[in-house]
């Protein structure tokens, strides 16, 4: 799987590492335990999935975080992309709408010995009271950047989130200046849809 990740132009060697170490087969589902290793999605129930190893990597790399880095991630799912953040040292706060999938993702990460704050809610309105993020990542599609993301952004700070219709999402690196923010488009993804006040209905 790493050599995938490096042929498809991963160079992060932190991102790399973390996904060294992190056994993705962990939070997939039986009987897709087999297929862990692969670069594609996987079903993880409630009609989410876990994404390929290369979306995370690449989100991941996109995000620039740093050791000690105060970090949003909104759709929780398996806990894969968290548990990757934190074995980057990031400090993780993620929020997830299905309790069910929040509380297995959570039974995992607490497992493995990850200190991640997780929350069930809606994601789109972001996590007031920790605010402001230095990385924000949104693990799911939406019609817009929700306007609380944004304004939970720290000054320098990243955002990196799919931004399209229901079918196919460009995924857009968001960098706060001030009162500017800086967008990037830098490629096409299909995610499941981001469902919230400030996302899909």
């Amino acid at each position: 799987m790493i050599q995938v990740l490096k042929d498809r132009g991963i160079t992060n060697e932190d991102v790399l590492n973390a996904m060294t170490r992190v056994e993705r087969h962990l939070f997939v589902p039986e009987p897709f335990t087999n297929r862990a290793y692969d670069d594609s999605a996987l079903p993880i129930g409630k009609g989410q999935t876990i994404s390929q190893p290369y979306t995370v990597a690449f989100m991941t790399q996109a995000l620039q975080v740093q050791k000690g880095a105060k970090v949003l991630e909104v759709g929780t799912g398996s806990g894969y992309q968290a548990a990757i953040l934190a074995e980057m040292g990031a400090r993780l706060f993620s929020i997830e709408r299905d309790l069910d999938l929040l509380a297995r993702g959570r039974e995992i990460l607490d497992k493995l010995g990850y200190r991640v704050a997780a929350k069930g809610g809606d994601g789109t309105v972001g996590w007031n009271e920790y605010a402001p993020f230095e990385g924000i990542i949104v693990t799911a599609g939406a019609p817009t950047i929700p306007e609380p993301l944004l304004k939970q952004l720290a000054d320098g700070g990243r955002m990196v989130i799919p931004v399209g219709d229901l079918d196919i999402q460009s995924l857009l690196v968001c960098s706060r200046h001030g009162d500017r923010f800086d967008r990037e488009e830098v490629m096409g993804f299909k995610f499941v849809p981001l469902i919230g006040k400030m996302g899909w209905k």
